[in-house]
């Protein structure tokens, strides 16, 4: 654990460990928050640049690329990575098996299920009236459901369900809920086909997803 700056007492971190110098771990908040305590399970890689805030509970074999931040009061399962340059904000839940690549924002109070793809460059939002003085009461990020797959620089709005292995499109921007099993793309994105239509144009495997 050469060169990481423990921030706070309640750090908790499972061992094996293998942690850069230039990781902060238990980065302070501003906001009040019930549980400070920032638990990291066994078999984390945490590369240059990561901080990890304060008062969230992250599962076991973590993955981080460089300068990536977690914000507070977040839940994230066992087996998640995310890779350079991207954020999770505060309040969010996050399952197993995730992969969130580079340049990802997520935004709080979003629910991501187990074995989500975050390709680079997706944005994901949660305020429906930005600058409202209330805005804050009725923040909500989307709700990605389980083994969903959402493309690069795709934007997400507030409060839209990604359906169960949902497809979306590169640089699509999703405005509504998306069925599972669907494949839409689009600004607004909308839904063109199911996966089980789609084949494999390399003809590696006849169909890409089964």
């Amino acid at each position: 654990m050469s060169g990481a700056r423990i921030l706070s007492a309640l750090v908790q971190l499972g061992a094996p460990q293998e942690i850069d110098e230039g990781v902060l771990l238990g980065y302070p908040t501003g906001r009040d928050i019930l549980d400070r305590r920032l638990v990291v399970g066994p078999g984390a890689r945490l590369r240059s640049g990561t901080v990890l805030y304060e008062g969230s509970v992250i599962g076991a074999d973590f993955q981080t690329g460089h300068n990536v931040v977690v914000r507070e009061e977040n839940r994230i399962g066992d087996h998640v990575s995310i890779w350079s340059n991207s954020v999770v904000d505060y309040g969010c839940v996050v399952g197993h098996r995730v992969k969130i690549h580079t340049g990802v924002y997520v935004a709080q109070f979003t629910v991501i299920e187990d074995d989500v793809f975050l390709a680079p460059g997706v944005i994901i939002t949660n305020d429906i009236h930005p600058g409202c003085p209330e805005s804050k009461r009725c923040m909500k990020g989307p709700t990605i459901r389980r083994g969903a797959q959402v493309g690069g620089n795709v934007t997400l709005l507030p409060y839209v369900e990604i359906g169960e292995f949902a497809l979306i499109g590169a640089g699509s921007v999703v405005t509504k809920d998306i069925p599972a099993r669907s494949v839409a793309y689009g600004n607004p994105a909308r839904v063109v086909c199911r996966i089980d239509d789609l084949t494999c144009e390399t003809g590696l495997t006849d169909k890409p997803y089964r």
